[in-house]
C-alpha cells in the first residue's frame, strides 16, 4: 500500500502543479482583461482545489506509513540532524500545510466574492503564494537539499 500511495502522490503532485499553473493564468487574463468570471474560470479553481486536497488527503494518509518517517518519530534526536529525514518529517509537511491552507482561502475567497474583478484576483494572488510554496518544498530531482525522482511508477 505504501508504494501504490507514494506513486499516487507522486502523480497528483503533476496534476496540482498543472491545474495551479491553469487557474493562475486564467486568473491573470480576467484580472488584466476585465473579463467575466464565467463557468470555465469557476470550474478550473473547483477542480484545482479538489486536486490540491486530494493530493493533500494522500500525503496525510502516507506520512504515519512512511518508513522515512517511523525513523524520524523513532530517533528524533538525531533525525533532525538529517537533511532528507527533516526535510520529509518536518519542513514539507508544515510547508504543505501552510500551502494547501492558502490555497483553499484563496478558493473559497474568490467563490464568496461577488465581483469578477476580485474573484480573479484573489484566485491569483492566493494560488500564486500556494504554487511557489509547493514549488520550493518539493523534492525535485536536481534539488542538491533533497532530491527525488520526478516519476515515480508502481
Amino acid at each position: 500500500m505504501y508504494h501504490v500511495l507514494l506513486t499516487s502522490h507522486s502523480i497528483f503532485r503533476w496534476l496540482v502543479l498543472i491545474s495551479l499553473l491553469i487557474s493562475i493564468v486564467l486568473g491573470i487574463r480576467g484580472w488584466v482583461t476585465k473579463k467575466k468570471f464565467d463557468t470555465v474560470d469557476n470550474r478550473f479553481r473547483h477542480w484545482t482545489i479538489t486536486l490540491t486536497h486530494i493530493q493533500f488527503l494522500i500525503g496525510i494518509i502516507l506520512y504515519p506509513i512512511s518508513p522515512i518517517i517511523r525513523y524520524f518519530f523513532e530517533n528524533f534526536g538525531d533525525a533532525v540532524k538529517i537533511s532528507d529525514i527533516r526535510f520529509f518529517g518536518m519542513e514539507h509537511p508544515i510547508m504543505m500545510i501552510l500551502a494547501v491552507g492558502l490555497i483553499t482561502f484563496g478558493s473559497s475567497s474568490a467563490k464568496r466574492n461577488t465581483d469578477d474583478l476580485a474573484k480573479f484576483k484573489t484566485m491569483t494572488i492566493w494560488f500564486s503564494i500556494g504554487l511557489i510554496i509547493i514549488l520550493v518544498n518539493i523534492p525535485w530531482e536536481f534539488s542538491s537539499y533533497v532530491s527525488r525522482p520526478h516519476f515515480r511508477f508502481f
